[in-house]
């Protein structure tokens, strides 16, 4: 995206609720980020490169030119110097701000969208203290600042709802990607992203927002469902009669994302009822997975 669109009047709505929530959106991203930063180092690995990582045991069999003599002799003991392997990739982030994402049931601790926006700004914060580069669908510039959260949260109060075919502009290849949304939109749309995200070698990273109510389908009686995208209602007289239906349905939907991923490519659940740590714990595996990992 190379310029900023005009905001339709539904959009600055979005935009100027979006605006408001993220002062205290960002505030608890930064206790969930703090909750998992202790055991989370980033993608940090030895490989090539100028900064130090480490000493490390000799290994027998391997080359001797690695050898830190100063070191070794302190303790008698050879040591090995690492150095820390550079990684010039990024960690995009989009997060879905269609109506749809505003869906909250009496079974949710928060909103899909604030849920999900909690999940961005959590690994926008952890990125960042871990030296790493986030950036934004919608932004042509990743950010490497310490407060990569609070950049992020500026730019999504800036920026408003992106379009997820939308990819990024400075996007490098086997950048991360980690798309945050319900998946509900249409499904070719979905399909062109996929694939021109593959045509990049990204490693993408799926994390499906799911409301209880929507995992469950806990409707019973006359109902009347109203779809917040355009409108459109639909009543129900026995609510109950249509749960197994949609629930196949709703099987169905999460086998096409799961079987949409790609070789390293990974899927994640993230539950409106369940803390968001938990997802995050799950999310920053799917990052220091090695290349070629992914579930």
């Amino acid at each position: 995206m190379t310029g900023h669109e005009a905001l339709t009047p539904e959009g600055v709505a979005t935009a100027r609720g979006l605006a408001a929530a993220l002062p205290d959106l960002l505030v608890e991203a930064r206790r969930v980020a703090g909750s998992v930063a202790a055991g989370w180092h980033g993608r940090r690995r030895a490989g090539p490169g100028e900064d130090f990582w480490q000493f490390r045991p000799f290994l027998s069999g391997e080359s001797m030119r690695g050898i830190d003599w100063r070191r070794s002799a302190r303790d008698e003991t050879l040591f090995v110097r690492e150095r820390e392997r550079e990684n010039a990739h990024t960690v995009w982030l989009w997060i879905d701000l269609t109506p749809s994402m505003d869906f909250r049931s009496d079974l949710a601790l928060a909103s899909k969208r604030d849920l999900a926006l909690t999940l961005a700004l959590a690994l926008a914060e952890l990125l960042s203290r871990a030296g790493e580069r986030v950036g934004l669908v919608g932004d042509a510039e990743p950010t490497a600042r310490r407060d990569g959260a609070e950049v992020i949260a500026m730019k999504l109060a800036r920026l408003g709802p992106v379009g997820a075919s939308r990819t990024p502009v400075a996007m490098r290849r086997r950048d991360d990607v980690m798309l945050i949304s319900d998946f509900l939109g249409p499904q070719a749309e979905r399909k062109t992203l996929f694939a021109d995200l593959a045509t990049l070698e990204s490693r993408v990273h799926l994390v499906e927002i799911a409301d209880p109510a929507e995992e469950s389908f806990p409707f019973a009686g006359r109902v009347d469902f109203v779809d917040p995208e355009n409108g459109a209602r639909l009543t129900a007289g026995r609510a109950e009669a249509w749960r197994n239906d949609y629930l196949a349905s709703r099987s169905e939907h999460r086998a096409r994302l799961i079987s949409a991923c790609r070789p390293g490519w990974s899927h994640t659940l993230a539950r409106a009822d369940r803390p968001a740590t938990e997802t995050l714990i799950t999310l920053c595996g799917q990052l220091s997975a090695p290349e070629g990992g992914g579930a």
